[in-house]
């Protein structure tokens, strides 16, 4: 029954909303694994790139009818739990940057 409503609606989504304006406070190097949770909670998926341990933060809105928008934030941690880089990408139009 649920798949059918999302077939006759035409849309699906995946993941789960984030605090999209608190990225502008993520600084590499100083930012723990605390202050991420304390600004997104807890990570919708966790693993491993290149050795270091990464928290994935994603929504996506799949539509056969209209837009399908995304968003998702990938950190890297370095082996003291600071942030070493980190990633987000958005199609929703408000998160575009001039």
């Amino acid at each position: 029954m649920v798949i059918l409503l999302l077939v006759l609606a035409g849309c699906a989504s995946a993941g789960r909303n984030f605090n999209v304006p608190a990225v502008e406070e993520i600084k590499m190097g100083e930012t723990s694994k605390a202050d991420i949770t304390r600004l997104f909670g807890a990570p919708w998926r966790t693993g491993i790139e290149d050795g270091r341990e990464t928290w994935t933060y994603g929504h996506y809105k799949y539509s056969l009818f209209g837009e399908t928008k995304t968003r998702d934030l990938v950190l890297r941690f370095d082996g003291q739990g600071k942030v070493a880089s980190y990633t987000f990408n958005s199609t929703y139009p408000e998160d575009r940057r001039p």
